[in-house]
């Protein structure tokens, strides 16, 4: 042996033994995660959560291991679709979301990454429906999105000048017993 290493002391026993030792760790985790739970339900921590006395939404007569998921996903109205449908949808929905901001900047900044997005979808293999989405020219979408905004600028003066304007204030009338006197 090289005499740096002690006898008792070899990989295979400290690999052993560090098993042995993750195991007893195992095991004592349970009963810690227990008392935890334990001493928790004594001072109350569990008293009036929402749902409490309730049954557990989703186990109905036939039993779907997922019900938890479909909720969450329900709940958080997390979409789930494959890249090609998902970038038709945000195709969609883009001019809608440009329309929300006020800066152009901010606007060419969503372009940007949406296009970047088609880009790598375009390279990426996928399983599913083929990409069709294209990209979208930036300055020509500014220009769109700047002339909607105009047109929404217009028309919400014209409703301005159409509605129904309340009758004008007149200024009280001075009696003429209360001038010219000092």
């Amino acid at each position: 042996m090289g005499g740096s290493e002690s006898p008792d002391r070899t990989p295979e026993r400290d690999d052993r033994t560090g098993r042995a030792a993750a195991a007893q760790r195992m095991q004592n985790k349970d009963r810690w995660v227990d008392l935890q739970i334990q001493e928790a339900m004594k001072r109350g921590d569990f008293d009036n959560l929402p749902g409490a006395g309730k049954p557990i939404e989703g186990l109905g007569a036939q039993h779907d291991p997922d019900w938890w998921l479909k909720k969450l996903v329900e709940r958080e109205k997390i979409s789930v679709l494959p890249p090609a449908l998902q970038l038709r949808k945000d195709d969609a929905e883009l001019d809608e979301r440009l329309d929300r901001h006020t800066a152009e900047s901010e606007v060419r900044r969503i372009l940007e990454e949406f296009n970047a997005r088609v880009m790598k979808a375009r390279y990426t293999p996928v399983d599913g429906p083929p990409l069709v989405t294209m990209t979208r020219d930036v300055d020509a979408e500014v220009d769109a999105w700047r002339e909607r905004r105009l047109r929404r600028r217009r028309a919400a003066e014209a409703a301005r000048a159409a509605a129904p304007r309340p009758p004008a204030k007149r200024a009280p009338r001075r009696r003429w017993f209360g001038r010219g006197r000092s």
